[in-house]
């Protein structure tokens, strides 16, 4: 596997984990939460990474697996490998405590009128957000590394989609903290370091499984990345936009993301 190859995949997986720096800084310099264009772009993520995920991911993952293993083996395999990932992200969501989870949307507003400094209640749900999304962002960082290595065009798209969803996280993590101290740069230091774990999980999961890759360990990885976007999207991304009163919007960025991810593979063909 080419040098230059591995770097992309690795710079992809940075950008849509740096993302979550872009939430932080839009709760500082923006003067109101646009509602409308979180709802959408929300949406719009959830399209691509489902539809990317059931058309592209699933299917090369089947491909593969059937091509090495036969029809009926393979696409069992296929199918418990998706399941597999819906599996370990609800576990990741499961021990992650409901009052601390990054499901919880915060808005720029929460941001005036009264700060309560040093309020530890506040300190720790922010800390806990921060951790919360880092344990989130691990294995999509896994799964843009892997879906840019094996095609650079997906990784793009897959990139992007998580880079979106990151946005609102910043915004997540950032506001309780700030709203706790009254540091800005403390906030926006912790908002940013949460989405490094993206990068991270993308450089340990090179590392433990690449020297071990086979047809079968490929399209298992494959598939189970499948299963985590897609319970992402449906668990996370519309939840989140419908958190955001814009239901309607959600749904039409949500065909729209699916639209444009359907051009997208039809133009590489």
């Amino acid at each position: 596997m080419e040098f230059n190859n591995i770097l992309f995949a690795f710079g992809l997986t940075l950008f849509a984990g740096l993302s979550t720096g872009i939430g932080s800084a839009m709760a500082f310099f923006a003067k109101r939460t646009n509602t409308k264009f979180l709802a959408i772009s929300l949406g719009f993520s959830a399209g691509v990474m489902i539809y990317v995920s059931f058309v592209e991911i699933f299917m090369k993952a089947k491909d593969t697996l059937v091509e090495n293993y036969g029809e009926a083996p393979g696409t069992w395999y296929t199918v418990l490998a998706f399941f597999g990932g819906v599996l370990l992200i609800a576990l990741i969501d499961k021990f992650i405590p409901s009052y601390e989870n990054p499901h919880e949307m915060h808005s720029i507003e929460e941001m005036d009128g009264k700060k309560k400094p040093h309020d530890k209640k506040l300190m720790r749900m922010g800390m806990f957000t921060a951790l919360a999304i880092g344990i989130h962002n691990f294995p999509e960082g896994l799964a843009t590394f892997t879906a840019a290595l094996q095609d650079p065009n997906l990784g793009i798209a897959i990139a992007v989609a998580i880079a979106i969803h990151n946005i609102p996280e910043g915004i997540a993590v950032s506001v309780p903290i700030y709203y706790a101290t009254g540091d800005k740069r403390k906030a926006f230091r912790l908002s940013f370091l949460s989405g490094l774990s993206e990068p991270v999980g993308a450089i340990i999961g090179y590392l433990i499984l690449m020297p071990f890759m086979t047809p079968l360990l490929f399209g298992i990885v494959f598939a189970g990345v499948a299963g985590i976007m897609v319970f992402i999207s449906l668990d996370e991304l519309l939840p989140s936009a419908r958190e955001y009163g814009e239901h309607h919007l959600s749904i039409y960025g949500l065909f729209a993301g699916m639209g444009v991810m359907a051009v997208s593979l039809l133009l590489f063909l």
